[in-house]
C-alpha cells in the first residue's frame, strides 16, 4: 500500500480517537454505542485497517457529527465534559 494512504489512515484514526476522547467515551463504551467491536475501534484509531464507510457513518452518529468531520483536516476538538 502506498505510504500516503497509510499516512491518511493514521490521520483518520488519530482524528477519530481525539473526537472519541473529547466526547468522554472509552474505546469500550464507544464501540458499544457504535455497534462495532472494541478491537475494530482500536485498529481504526491506530490506522491499521481501512475503515468501511458504514463504520465511519456509525462513528459520526455516535459523535453527533457529520461524517465529513472525520475526513477533514482542521482544528482538533476541544474536550467536552460528559458523564459516563
Amino acid at each position: 500500500m502506498p505510504e500516503w494512504i497509510i499516512n491518511q489512515q493514521r490521520d483518520l484514526g488519530k482524528r477519530i480517537g481525539d473526537l472519541r476522547a473529547a466526547a468522554g467515551y472509552t474505546q469500550e463504551s464507544f464501540a458499544d454505542a457504535a455497534g462495532i467491536s472494541r478491537s475494530h475501534v482500536q485498529r481504526i484509531e491506530r490506522g491499521d485497517t481501512d475503515a468501511r464507510y458504514s463504520d465511519l457513518l456509525r462513528i459520526a452518529a455516535v459523535l453527533d457529527r457529520d461524517v465529513s468531520i472525520l475526513t477533514t483536516d482542521g482544528p482538533r476538538p476541544r474536550p467536552r465534559a460528559r458523564e459516563r
